[in-house]
């Protein structure tokens, strides 16, 4: 089944949001070891990231001259999007950062990304007239309790209010983002890279005064390991981890997505355990294998009863 507006099947939608969240699971891990041979700040490391996601797809773009089926949008509507969707993307990185600094990382994380689908579900039914039905329901339930069993499992969390709202507004951001690419696809503007593009640009401009405040240029112990793990945050976890996401959202509901987008914690988790030394105890691997169960089950869901979506305006 293909999504009348952009052509993209939704399984194939899918599958990008699935490799999407899994690819973004090795940001953190690549982040974790550039803060190891650097002083980067992580504002300054989201900016970079973005910008060097920017020129890395412009050249892309440039290089392949695609033609795009997409109608041409005008100049100043793109830079309107470009801002709201580089806004929500900038809020979504730089609002869990001061979070995880007011409250710590394991609830930052928890409510962040638990919030998240709750946001976008509400929001979906409410401007969109996307409902989750029952078993989507019962799906994000699972991935949500999932998700709290392997970041709060066996940690002595503590929780701030402060640091909580932050987490909440992070969450709104991601909110934002989702709700705006799926809205992009609804309307026949399914260019995935082109999205990715206008989000890198108006990410970027929002967070550099916030990177140039706390030091953009940072000191470097071992310049050729860090420009090797830079070169793999922007090309994969970013460059072409947002493009799939882009085309994804486009198609798949949009409560299906924040949710699919959890698997970004199990390969940060996995990883962790593999790259960095971290436990994997039986509580964390109980809680894995709830999230991939409930994340399943909501991809087949949405798969099987995929429909054809009228273009909108």
């Amino acid at each position: 089944m293909s999504n009348a507006a952009s052509g993209l099947p939704v399984g194939r939608g899918l599958g990008c949001l699935i490799i999407a969240g899994a690819v973004w699971g090795t940001a953190g891990a690549a982040a974790s070891l550039i803060h190891r041979t650097s002083d980067m700040g992580p504002v300054a490391l989201s900016f970079w990231r973005c910008a060097a996601g920017l020129v890395l797809l412009t050249a892309v773009r440039a290089l392949r001259r695609p033609v795009s089926s997409a109608p041409r949008q005008p100049l100043g509507r793109r830079a309107a999007r470009a801002t709201a969707t580089g806004l929500g993307l900038a809020v979504f990185q730089a609002a869990y950062f001061a979070a995880v600094s007011a409250t710590g990382l394991a609830v930052a994380t928890v409510v962040t990304l638990g919030t998240g689908p709750v946001l976008v579900a509400l929001a979906a039914r409410l401007t969109m007239g996307e409902r989750l039905g029952r078993g989507g329901a019962v799906a994000v339930a699972g991935v949500l309790l999932g998700l709290g069993v392997v970041t709060l499992g066996g940690a002595g969390a503590t929780v701030r209010p402060w640091g909580v709202l932050l987490a909440v507004v992070s969450a709104g951001g991601q909110c934002a983002m989702t709700l705006l690419a799926r809205r992009r696809g609804r309307q026949g503007r399914a260019d995935a890279s082109a999205a990715a593009v206008d989000t890198f640009a108006g990410a970027s401009l929002w967070l550099l005064p916030l990177a140039l405040a706390g030091g953009l240029l940072p000191q470097i112990a071992r310049p050729t390991l860090f420009l090797l793990l830079f070169a793999y945050l922007a090309a994969v976890p970013t460059a072409l981890a947002y493009t799939l996401y882009f085309a994804g959202a486009a198609v798949v509901r949009s409560a299906t997505v924040a949710v699919i987008m959890l698997l970004e914690p199990v390969g940060a988790t996995v990883l962790g355990f593999a790259l960095l030394g971290e436990r994997l105890t039986a509580t964390t691997l109980t809680g894995i294998a709830l999230m991939l169960t409930s994340v399943a089950g909501l991809a087949s869901a949405e798969a099987r009863g995929a429909t054809p979506e009228p273009v909108h305006g």
